[in-house]
């Protein structure tokens, strides 16, 4: 059902200031010491997360870093060798082979997670931060460094394809309230406080069978009204195997509504353009949608962002 359901600048600026209030009043990571620890995680959901493992499988939930141009990917990564063993150096004696890596972390095709210092909206970041603590050298407040030590959780899977019958929703489709309540019936399976919650769309897999497409301008994502159910459930992370807002917004006059209203308002960490595919089959075959996800972003002190290989283990 693609189009539909547009959200007015009114109503989206009343739903931002409840997220806010909520989130000012349980607490947020900008508020928890300055560590940036997402609310809702404590040793206690880490442990009994642990308790999710039962057949010791480990899944990447990332998609294969990409390195040619392609529609939506105008900037891939770049990867390229700076030494390499020469056939005949390497005959004989000790030689390495070592390379170079670059990223856009940002971009619509590799999979990444957001820092809190990411959104910039009204002159802020999340919890009222200035916008000015973002300079040209990086972040220096809010960085993806405060989760140095690993995202770990448990994951749920709510697979939004599989509850409406089809492969994947079509670009500027969108996904309701409505339906992670309906999937979570349908999967047996509860959203609770601290989960790190992934909502499939099928945007990855449409892109490996149909080819990419230019998904800044059209893909499928979450309604901006959607949030309130994460709010409720105090959901700490958010990942999708799209960038989590729909194209074109569908909020009038607000580019990317959901991430506005997740990582500003609420305090979310977002992790964008993940992988299911290879989680799907081993969820059903268990009939489980629940399991251990551990997410470690590299050590980046002042970046706005990761790339994230996120590894559910069942």
């Amino acid at each position: 059902m693609p189009g539909g359901r547009t959200q007015s600048r009114a109503a989206f600026d009343a739903l931002y200031a409840r997220l806010r209030q909520r989130a000012d009043a349980t607490g947020t990571p900008s508020s928890t010491a300055g560590r940036g620890t997402p609310v809702g995680i404590t040793p206690a959901t880490v442990l009994a997360a642990a308790a999710e493992v039962r057949a010791g499988l480990t899944v990447s939930l990332s998609s294969p870093i990409e390195t040619d141009v392609a529609p939506g990917n105008p900037h891939p990564a770049g990867h390229r060798l700076t030494s390499r063993p020469e056939s005949e150096a390497a005959a004989t004696g000790l030689h390495f082979a070592t390379d170079h890596f670059s990223m856009n972390v940002h971009g619509d095709a590799d999979s990444h997670l957001d820092a809190l210092c990411h959104v910039v909206y009204n002159g802020t970041l999340h919890g009222g931060v200035p916008a000015s603590t973002v300079t040209a050298e990086g972040a220096t407040a809010l960085s993806v460094d405060l989760v140095r030590n690993g995202i770990v959780g448990r994951g749920v899977l709510l697979d939004i394809p599989r509850l409406r019958g089809v492969s994947w929703l079509e670009p500027g489709d969108h996904v309701t309230a409505d339906d992670l309540r309906a999937a979570e019936v349908a999967q047996g399976v509860r959203v609770d406080a601290g989960d790190i919650l992934l909502v499939r769309v099928g945007h990855r897999r449409r892109r490996e069978e149909d080819g990419p497409w230019d998904a800044s301008r059209s893909r499928a994502g979450l309604h901006p009204a959607a949030m309130e159910f994460l709010a409720e459930r105090r959901v700490a992370v958010l990942g999708s195997d799209g960038n989590n807002d729909t194209a074109p917004s569908l909020t009038e006059g607000v580019d990317f509504p959901v991430h506005v209203l997740g990582i500003h308002a609420l305090g979310l960490y977002f992790m964008d353009y993940l992988r299911f595919e290879d989680l799907v089959p081993l969820c059903e075959e268990a009939d489980r949608w629940s399991f251990l996800c551990v997410v470690a972003p590299l050590r980046l002190p002042a970046a706005t962002g990761s790339p994230v290989n996120p590894i559910a283990v069942l």
